[in-house]
């Protein structure tokens, strides 16, 4: 593995080779890695067993220091792989408190964010293609002019 990413790239057995996987990650890839396990009543609801994490969704830490508090998504940081949750802050040597990032593997889904905002978007962009599909297919008033010119006449010279 040479290069920073590759695409083709299977898998290895050697954990240096996934980390730089994982590290060198586009954005896009790495969301997909973000994806977080569904509480058992979500998973009969949604029909799916995991979800990509969204802020505002409410999750339930399963291990480490803060196991079994529960709080709303503040922030997902997908450069780092790092969730933070509401009211899980460490002190630090100053006195001020700041937010810990979790990781999303160790977290799992309690409540849904459904905001709408991808489904409106994407509903908004389906009307535009719709709509530029049919405009597309009516010829316009001067390519109709150009279909129907006089049709050529041979002249004889003689």
């Amino acid at each position: 593995m040479k290069k920073k990413f590759s695409t083709s790239w299977k898998a290895s057995k050697q954990p240096r080779k996934q980390r730089k996987y994982v590290a060198n990650a586009p954005i896009n890839t790495k969301r997909k890695l973000m994806r977080v396990n569904l509480s058992k009543e979500l998973r009969k609801s949604q029909g799916k067993r995991a979800v990509v994490l969204r802020k505002g969704d409410t999750v339930l830490i399963k291990r480490g220091k803060f196991r079994g508090k529960k709080g709303k998504v503040l922030s997902v940081k997908l450069k780092l792989s790092r969730v933070e949750v509401e009211g899980i802050q460490v002190k630090k040597q100053d006195g001020s408190k700041v937010n810990v990032g979790l990781k999303p593997w160790n977290l799992q889904i309690t409540v849904l964010n459904l905001e709408e905002r991808k489904k409106k978007s994407t509903a908004a962009m389906a009307k535009k293609t719709t709509e530029k599909k049919e405009t597309e297919n009516k010829p316009k008033k001067n390519e109709e002019s150009k279909n129907e010119t006089k049709p050529k006449v041979k002249e004889n010279a003689s």
